[in-house]
């Protein structure tokens, strides 16, 4: 049985992952591929539960550090319950977000060492990697006032612009360094035209041979 895609989709707040996570999951549906779709940090009870921590505005401020372990922690769970079984078994799996938000987030954002995120990268995940990542990118002042707009702000949405920028560069930089694996979508057009691109991007994965490794 051939081993299932991997996708991610990326971005700053307000970029729109969860309106283009709904369609992408029904383009590749009403082509007859089977889907699991699936968020970070979260995906199984365990990992939802560091979900909340991580969110949830505190008095207490939250350790770098502490923040990047407990994002590793949720992410291993997520991935021996959830996604590994679901690729094993030819399943496509799409995630609302994965590692390339700590290296943006608690890499470029907070300014911790990126040598140390990929080696917790490498003993949670091996040589495990998508397929394909779709960034969705747009001026983080945008992206705020839209998150403003959608609901009460998390711990993380209530980081100053200048944290959204350096994690919008992060993104960017990954992206530009593995043009091969990555898909930079500009979030700032109409919802047609975004799902256009993305469509687009879906279609070549599908034309070329799997990519992934376990």
């Amino acid at each position: 049985m051939a081993r299932g895609k991997f996708i991610t989709i990326e971005g700053t707040e307000g970029v729109g992952k969860s309106t283009n996570l709904t369609f992408v999951h029904e383009w590749l549906t009403v082509r007859g591929i089977d889907v699991l779709v699936t968020r970070e940090p979260g995906g199984t009870p365990l990992a939802e539960q560091l979900r909340e921590l991580l969110l949830a505005t505190r008095e207490e401020p939250v350790a770098h550090k502490a923040e990047l372990l407990m994002i590793f922690a949720a992410r291993a769970q997520h991935l021996e319950q959830v996604i590994k079984p679901a690729l094993a078994q030819g399943t496509w799996v799409l995630c609302d977000r994965f590692t390339d938000a700590t290296y943006a987030y608690q890499g470029g954002g907070r300014g911790l060492d990126k040598t140390v995120i990929g080696e917790l990268e490498h003993l949670v995940q091996d040589t495990l990697r998508p397929d394909l990542t779709l960034i969705l990118d747009i001026a983080p002042e945008l992206g705020l006032q839209r998150a403003a707009a959608r609901a009460e702000l998390d711990r993380f949405e209530r980081e100053d612009i200048a944290f959204f920028n350096r994690v919008r560069a992060a993104y960017r930089e990954r992206a530009d360094a593995n043009p091969a694996h990555y898909a930079q979508v500009d979030a700032s057009q109409t919802l047609n035209e975004v799902q256009r691109d993305i469509a687009g991007c879906l279609a070549r994965l599908l034309s070329e041979p799997p990519s992934l490794s376990l």
